[in-house]
């Protein structure tokens, strides 16, 4: 019988306070607590602490708060570095922040996904807890006095910017640079654009490092405009330096004009064996020493013999599919932005890689064709964003009948709904392993392995044949 819904005589109302034992962490970060029965998730706190907050959201079944006080603080609460509303679990042991993780991957799969019968093999800890993003995208805003800022946005806010002067997740020449393009901008009396009245020129800033050249691209994002560009390149110590206009009312470093201004076309970076180029709106993972170990997992998973057919699907610029491809026969990738597969093609050429191939194009109405022409894949790797696999794709690979699947998620309440389709279609969950890509923050990789049962696939078009 199911618990009746706390009535709204007893939840506590917006703007209330409340003190509340938190007992463990959501995903996403926040802690859960529970008020004579009522779940509240508490920002600001930490499984142990016993904390005063005030409700921001009251609703039927759950509620939300932030925390005003500490006033017991957990066994697990360690001093903050720094003052850094991206490093939220900085406050937590790392030891204890590894344990989360590894149980949040836990309780996804068996709790969401229902699967059962598979291992869950230890998370693989970071290298380094601090200063290991290779890429930063900062906001610019106005502070109370008016001056110019550079930074991120307040947790829960859209237009409220907290200003950075040394982000420990960043490198110091990489934060060097940010108050280089900061000082230039205050410099030339530039405005931060206003995310309400959508007035203002700067919108955001956008360092990418590669930590095994040493190179550093910085994009300068603005609304349209005018800016003095010979005056910026002579103030910037950058390996390549762009200006991006974007006419969007909503905010994003993604798509408008981009116009380079100095120094070379692309980032070079290393990945294990790897050379590699990178466009300034590419997608590289922000962890270039786990990105080394997160493919080193889901090459392990593949298991490739070396007459495999490897399907790399979300290939981006190529890094998981070019990594695979010297124990596999041929990699097949496809990727929607077309940008990252012109990178990805590169990339192949510049490490003489000659059985790798890629493809512009959306996998939902490209995956029949793909198959069609190349042949069934042995292996698929997937690499989807957070939202995960849509119906429609999950059908498309249990079509293709792939032996191996290699899930690379970055958010594992998506991963496990789509394990259990492919569960449900005739696959088996075999393993999962987390990946502590991001130290100080509740964010989780994690690499899952399914393998063809032993009656086949089910094929989606029809019903009663399996592969």
């Amino acid at each position: 019988m199911s618990t009746p819904a706390t009535t709204a005589s007893t939840r506590p109302a917006n703007g209330s306070e409340v003190e509340l034992t938190v007992d463990t962490l959501a995903h996403g970060g926040n802690g859960v607590a529970r008020l004579d029965g009522y779940v509240i998730f508490v920002s600001g706190a930490l499984p142990g602490d016993r904390v005063r907050a005030v409700v921001t959201k009251s609703k039927r079944q759950y509620g939300e708060a932030r925390t005003l006080e500490v006033l017991e603080p957990s066994p697990d609460r360690i001093d903050p570095v720094a003052d850094h509303p991206g490093a939220a679990w900085q406050v937590l042991r790392y030891e204890r922040q590894l344990e989360i993780k590894q149980q949040q991957v836990s309780d996804a799969l068996t709790r969401i996904g229902r699967l059962e019968g598979f291992e869950l093999e230890p998370i693989v800890p970071a290298v380094a807890q601090w200063r290991y993003r290779n890429k930063f995208e900062y906001s610019f805003g106005t502070g109370e006095a008016g001056e110019l800022m550079c930074g991120f946005h307040a947790p829960g806010s859209f237009d409220r910017i907290i200003a950075v002067r040394d982000s420990k997740l960043a490198s110091e020449r990489s934060n060097a640079v940010r108050e280089q393009v900061l000082e230039w901008c205050r410099g030339q009396g530039l405005s931060a654009w206003d995310r309400r009245s959508q007035l203002g020129l700067l919108r955001n800033l956008v360092i990418r490092e590669g930590r095994r050249t040493g190179q550093l691209q910085v994009r300068l994002v603005t609304s349209g405009g005018e800016i003095d560009t010979d005056s910026l390149a002579a103030a910037i110590d950058c390996d390549g330096l762009f200006w991006t206009q974007i006419a969007q009312v909503g905010e994003t470093t993604q798509g408008g004009v981009t116009e380079r201004i100095k120094g070379v076309p692309k980032l070079e970076e290393g990945l294990g064996d790897l050379r590699l180029r990178i466009s300034p709106e590419a997608f590289f993972q922000t962890n270039t020493e786990m990105a080394e170990r997160l493919y080193g997992v889901a090459v392990d998973y593949a298991q490739l013999r070396g007459h495999e057919r490897v399907f790399d699907l979300y290939c981006g610029i190529g890094t998981i599919g070019l990594t695979m491809a010297a124990r596999a026969r041929e990699v097949i990738g496809v990727e929607i932005v077309e940008p990252a597969v012109a990178n990805a093609i590169e990339n192949a050429r510049l490490n003489e890689i000659a059985n790798a191939r890629f493809y512009a194009g959306d996998i939902r109405v490209a995956m029949r064709d793909l198959v069609e022409e190349v042949g069934r894949p042995d292996v698929c790797v997937i690499d989807p964003p957070r939202s995960g696999l849509s119906q429609k794709v999950v059908r498309r690979i249990v079509e293709a009948a792939p032996d191996r699947i290699v899930y690379v998620s970055c958010n594992p309440t998506t991963l496990a709904p789509n394990a259990a389709q492919l569960v449900e279609a005739g696959y088996r969950m075999v393993r999962a392993r987390p990946v502590d890509m991001f130290p100080q923050t509740p964010h989780i990789e994690c690499v899952a392995l399914l393998e063809k049962g032993p009656d086949g696939v089910r094929n989606p078009e029809r019903p009663d044949g399996r592969r």
